[in-house]
């Protein structure tokens, strides 16, 4: 008996959809001539992660709950799937949504081999995972200048321009505001970059602003904009060449600083800015929480406030110097 699947035998002309479409099914885009990229790689995958199952696509189709024309529409691309189809497919696969849309992780067997070792693991395991993949591959571990180069984090109004100021002042070494280092570069302010550019353009910006103070400055204190950890290609070299400290704030500390800065935007619709104020920043602590040290700027002066960073930063070059 043949055991070829039915992926082999059907000719994709012979695939067309019905007219309409129930729920469940895909529909139709079209025939041999113009099919969408995006389609015809998608359906590539679905057909190369059944063969590696070594499923037909009548079992396929029975698990995922659609017809099995309509799979083959998927498979040849032309059907333009829904995202619950797409997700019963996936699961009918046993495979995650990323793998059948085709995330970097699916470029090759060693991708998929370290995510399945890294799935499903604590927040602590993925942390010394991804440390020692840094010291293996990436600037940690071979920046000497790792423990001089401090870098505040968090969100506006936390501080950072003026304790990093302050910092730099005592410590007897440069300040860079990384925003003003973003406009030198760009040519212009952050708001017309983001207004004629956009923030892709903003992002890769900030990058090549952190690589020239990391590469002109052995000893530095930085400010860096709150938005930072949205890249994280940008915030994996930020953790790698410097020492890393969140200035955390409660949200409502966040917005009376910016207001005292003479910034009474937030404050129009304040209970809408507060809102999404907290939101951000429940989004960005994840990765803020990454950071070497953690000061809390919340219900203290100024003064005192300084006076602990100050003593977080000598307790760490003590650390280092052991």
């Amino acid at each position: 008996m043949n055991n070829r699947s039915e992926v082999d035998l059907v000719a994709p002309d012979a695939l067309t959809s019905e007219q309409g479409t129930a729920p469940g099914t895909l529909a139709a885009t079209g025939g041999e001539v113009g099919k969408n990229p995006l389609l015809v790689a998608l359906g590539e995958r679905v057909r190369t992660l059944r063969a590696r199952r070594g499923l037909t696509r009548k079992a396929v189709a029975l698990a995922a709950d659609v017809s099995e024309r309509h799979l083959a529409n998927l498979e040849y691309g032309i059907g333009n799937a829904s995202i619950l189809v797409l997700q019963q497919v996936a699961g009918a696969l046993q495979c995650s949504l990323a793998e059948l849309l085709g995330d970097v992780t699916t470029r090759s067997p060693e991708w998929l081999l370290i995510r399945e070792l890294l799935q499903n693991r604590s927040e602590a395991d993925l942390r010394r995972a991804r440390l020692l993949l840094s010291e293996q591959f990436g600037a940690a571990g071979k920046d000497s200048g790792r423990s001089s180069r401090i870098a505040l984090i968090g969100l506006r109004g936390a501080g950072k321009s003026t304790l990093g100021h302050m910092l730099a002042e005592r410590l007897e070494v440069p300040f860079v505001e990384l925003s003003r280092e973003v406009e030198k570069i760009a040519g212009c302010s952050i708001r017309e970059i983001y207004d004629l550019y956009g923030a892709t353009a903003y992002r890769r910006y900030e990058r090549r602003a952190i690589e020239e103070a990391i590469r002109t400055y052995p000893q530095v204190v930085i400010a860096t904009p709150g938005g930072i950890v949205s890249d994280p290609a940008t915030f994996n070299q930020l953790l790698a060449c410097c020492t890393t400290i969140w200035l955390r704030a409660d949200p409502e500390d966040h917005m009376n600083r910016v207001a005292a800065q003479g910034d009474t935007r937030p404050m129009a619709a304040s209970r809408e800015a507060m809102e999404d104020l907290k939101q951000i920043l429940a989004g960005r602590t994840p990765f803020y929480s990454k950071a070497d040290l953690t000061l809390d700027t919340s219900r203290q002066d100024l003064e005192r406030t300084f006076e602990g960073l100050v003593e977080l930063t000598m307790e760490l070059t003590t650390e280092r110097a052991k």
